[in-house]
């Protein structure tokens, strides 16, 4: 079983993170998401590794064509395997913040690309149990969040891009802090995309 660690603020539960379309006038809200979408990642010390991400954000039912939006409640987790958490064990790494930059795109809305920017990774250490273990992430007062606009009349789409980056701390039992540059590949067959397709009318 996964160990869940941290809480989530901003009314969200990343990362993402990540979102799109939130019109300040809707009224019916919808939470869009994400499934489980594997990136490959530059560990420390245990170098490239699988990490599986989702991603979720509140939105309007629908928006208007021409109608600009903003995200709310943008949230991610961030799971790594049982076998990586006890790669990182051996290390001697037992926790991790930091901030996450994560490119969206989006379908019939522009900009066509976008990055949520400094999505929170916060402080969280995690003394060792052997199992999977799971990282929330989340919006805060300093996440850079994209304004889009809805295109033509249809639905619009946002996917999550092939590539995140974060700038990170890991924590060493010891009790020491060490930047890191952490950066992820989507891998192949997956699919990105936060569902429903919220309709433009």
């Amino acid at each position: 079983m996964s160990r869940r660690l941290g809480t989530l603020s901003a009314g969200a539960a990343i990362i993402g993170a990540v979102a799109m379309l939130t019109a300040g006038t809707a009224v019916a809200v919808t939470n869009y998401h994400t499934g489980t979408v594997a990136f490959t990642c530059n560990f420390p010390s245990i170098g490239s590794q699988q990490l599986d991400v989702t991603a979720q954000f509140n939105g309007p039912d629908s928006v208007p064509s021409g109608g600009t939006a903003t995200p709310t409640g943008l949230a991610g987790t961030a799971t790594i395997s049982s076998q990586i958490h006890a790669l990182l064990n051996a290390a001697n790494y037992d926790g991790v913040r930091g901030k996450a930059n994560v490119p969206v795109v989006a379908t019939n809305a522009t900009p066509v690309n976008s990055t949520v920017t400094n999505v929170n990774v916060p402080e969280q250490i995690f003394p060792y149990v052997p199992g999977p273990l799971t990282i929330q992430i989340v919006q805060d007062a300093g996440t850079g969040i994209p304004t889009l606009t809805a295109g033509s009349p249809g639905v619009a789409s946002l996917s999550l891009n092939t590539t995140l980056n974060a700038q990170l701390e890991f924590h060493k039992k010891s009790g020491t802090w060490s930047a890191w540059t952490f950066n992820c590949n989507v891998k192949a067959g997956q699919n990105r995309a936060f569902s429903p397709d919220m309709p433009v009318t």
